[in-house]
Formats: C-alpha cells, structure tokens, sequence
C-alpha cells in the first residue's frame, strides 16, 4: 500500500484528506505544528496517523520524507521550496496548490534527474481554471481554429442567502493573504497591447462580469497574465486576462483603502481605531473629513461609508498593533466572518473568443460550486481535492512527465475533471455565433 505525506491541516485539508483516504485508499501522515488539527483533520479513520511537526525548528523534513511514496505541502509557498529538495532527494513526488515560483521552476532539473514530479498549481485559480481552460483550448486547436481572446474570472464568495455585509464578502482562508494580494500590480494583453496595472491603481480598473444564474458582479487583474500565452500555447490571443471575482462594491472600497494608504507596513499608532486613522491622515478636522478629502472612486460615498461600517471611525480598540495592515486585517477578520450554517461559493468563469473554419464564436465556461452547510467549504474542497486526485494521479500513472509541472497537458486534467465532475465540480458550457 502506497503512502502519503500531507504537510499542514488548514482550511483545504480535510477534503484532501477525505478524498486520499476514503476514495483511493492510502495511508496517509498529517504533519501539523499543532497535533490537535491534524488529529482532527483525520477524525477516525484508520488509515490516517497525525503527528507534529514544525517546519521552522525540526530537522527531521527529509527523513519524514522518505517514508511515503508522495508528499503534499499545504505550508506557507515560503517553505515549499524546502519540501521540493527534500522530494528531490528522496525521490518522492511533490504536489502543491501554489504557483510555480521562479526558484521551483529553477528545479526541474533535478526533480528530472531524480525520476520526479514536481506538480505545482493543481488547487483552484491556479489549479481547475488551468485545467478547463486547457481542455477547450486544446479542442479548439483540434478543429483547426484559434483562440483570439481569453479573459477569465474566479472568486470565492458567500453564496447568496449569506451575502449580508456591505462589502459583499466573508474569509474563507486568510484574511491578510486577500489584504495582501490586494497591493499586487497587475499585467496582461488587451487588444495586441500589453497593459500594466499599478498597485495602486488595481481597484480603478474593473469591468462588470455577467454569471448566468447569480447576476452581476466586479472583475478585475490578478497578477501577470501575459506568460499564459506561451503557458497556455495561444501565442496569436489578441487579449489575455486572468481576474479576480467580486460582489458589486468592493473595488470603491479597496481602491479607498488604498487612497487613505491603509494596506502599508507601518507601524500602528493610538490605541483605537478612530486614533490610529488620526494619526495616519494627513491634515486636521474630523477624521470622516479628512478620509472624504483623499478618496478618488468612482463612488466615494459608498467606499466612505463601507469603511465606517468597518470600524475605522471607532472607539474600539486595536486587535493588532504589528502594523497597519495587520492591524486591518484583524479587524477584516472580525467584520467579515462566516455564520454556523452559512454557505460560501466559489465562481469561475472562462470567456473564449475563437476563430474556428464555420466561422467565429464566444464560449463561455462556467463553474459555480456551493459548500456543504456544517461540512467542508466550496474553497476548500475546489482546492482540496484537484490536489488529492494529482497525487492519486502521479502515483498510479507511469506518463506523466517529470520535473516541475502544472497540470496544463491531457495526461492530468482530463482524468482530473472526469473525476472532479463526479465529486459535483462541474462546468456549464454555451457557445454563441459573433
């Protein structure tokens, strides 16, 4: 029997686990630095064992390595690379959910010569989106035609009946992952031009995004979207996007945060919020005043008035003092929470433009997944299970290549979506004549 190495018990551990355990049969290790949640990431099943384990002060990664057959790193992307040389040493595959960073990619090499898969960016945005969009693309090449346009959104939300606070969102994973996400440029091919987005400037530039069935929402850049040409093999794409998904409202409000340099590393000063934003503001007056003079939204009165309904304005006392915006993110974290009971949703959507010999055509792909109230989170399971049925897949097929890979060839995400549609992780497909 084939065993598994499962590093961390976070949020998208207990799909994983499930899906290893349950549907493929292995005997898998939880590692967690706090051995209470990895022991309830396994409940009772038999073939599960927990142990602690901190990467930052244990010496012990290699050894525990060598003793599956495939290792799983759901640790921070800054210790993955740690995971990776103790894989390539042993011999053991790799499967995380992160993007390829420029060091991971620089170990193809060796995770080739040691006969080993390095399988990155098999989660949810990076991981299914990947996979579907490939699989069109490839359909298309198929029928002799050209994809001329890609743009594609994802987001992870509260599903309808809980979405009840003003900025139409509450925290699935970590809340200063999404503040600090918020602070990336973004880049990508709009009409043969490579555009680049400011920091800054990433909230000013959204357009509204029709999902058939959930209404409207905002869409906007997320990281360099220009590689995906040679990624993806569309050199001839005229426009290439990758986004972000969210509820009307949240890109005033973020591009008002920005606006009051609220998602910097400096420090906090005061003891509430109403003197810490004292203190940040430039000027003198009402403290409301001073955030009104420096917004510049294309609704400021909505981004005003969804920071006061943060907290900014308040009495309250600080929760986090290491800086501003971890001292924003404590407060996010409190504001913004999911209910007992309440569902969170997950949507993606790919827009195709191809030119095929009838004649050119708009596809639309879309996959809208729920979570499962008292059970496991839409964001969870989208990321959770890809992951599982990649190590599933690297240990039970012998072509898939090696070195570090993302799960872009037939090889994974064929058998991959087959087997995500099963579990209800499914796309909708339409295609219209232009």
């Amino acid at each position: 029997m084939k065993s598994v190495l499962v590093l961390g018990a976070g949020l998208v551990s207990k799909p994983l686990i499930s899906y290893l355990i349950d549907r493929c049969g292995y005997s898998l290790t939880v590692a967690s630095r706090t051995l209470d949640k990895a022991q309830k990431a396994i409940g009772e099943r038999k073939m599960g064992f927990a142990m602690s384990f901190d990467i930052d002060s244990d010496p012990s990664l290699r050894e525990i390595v060598s003793q599956h057959d495939a290792v799983v790193s759901l640790l921070p992307y800054t210790h993955h690379l740690d995971v990776a040389r103790a894989a390539i040493a042993e011999g053991v595959h790799l499967i995380t959910t992160s993007y390829v960073s420029d060091a991971m990619r620089d170990l193809d090499q060796e995770a080739e010569d040691s006969g080993i898969t390095l399988l990155n960016e098999i989660g949810l945005d990076p991981g299914i989106d990947h996979m579907e969009a490939m699989r069109i693309m490839d359909a298309v090449k198929e029928k002799g035609g050209e994809v001329l346009e890609f743009v594609s959104y994802c987001g992870g939300l509260p599903a309808p009946e809980a979405n009840d606070n003003p900025f139409g969102y509450k925290f699935s994973w970590s809340p200063k992952g999404v503040v600090l996400a918020s602070r990336n440029k973004a880049r990508f091919r709009r009409n043969g031009k490579v555009e680049e987005i400011p920091g800054k400037e990433l909230f000013a530039n959204y357009e509204t995004v029709d999902i058939p069935g959930l209404g409207s929402f905002e869409g906007y850049p997320n990281r360099d979207s220009v590689p995906y040409a040679e990624i993806y093999g569309i050199p001839e794409a005229r426009t290439i996007l990758r986004g972000t998904l969210r509820n009307k409202g949240w890109c005033d409000t973020w591009k008002g945060l920005h606006d009051i340099d609220m998602l910097g590393d400096h420090p906090v000063e005061g003891d509430t919020y109403l003197e810490m934003m004292d203190s940040l503001l430039p000027g003198e007056g009402e403290v409301r005043d001073r955030i009104a003079s420096l917004l510049s939204t294309y609704d400021n009165e909505l981004a005003l008035s969804n920071l006061e309904w943060l907290g900014l304005l308040s009495d309250s006392p600080v929760m986090d003092r290491t800086s501003i915006v971890d001292a924003l993110s404590k407060l996010l974290e409190s504001r913004l929470k999911y209910k007992e009971g309440e569902r969170d949703m997950i949507v993606l959507q790919h827009r195709f433009e191809v030119k095929l010999p009838e004649g050119e055509r708009t596809l639309l792909s879309t996959m809208i997944d729920f979570g499962i109230p008292g059970g496991d989170s839409a964001m969870s399971r989208t990321v959770g299970i890809p992951a599982a049925i990649g190590v599933d897949i690297l240990l039970k097929e012998k072509d898939i290549p090696k070195g570090v890979v993302i799960p872009t060839i037939p090889a994974i995400y064929e058998p991959a979506l087959k087997r995500l549609g099963d579990e209800g992780i499914k796309f909708e497909n339409t295609a219209e004549a232009r």
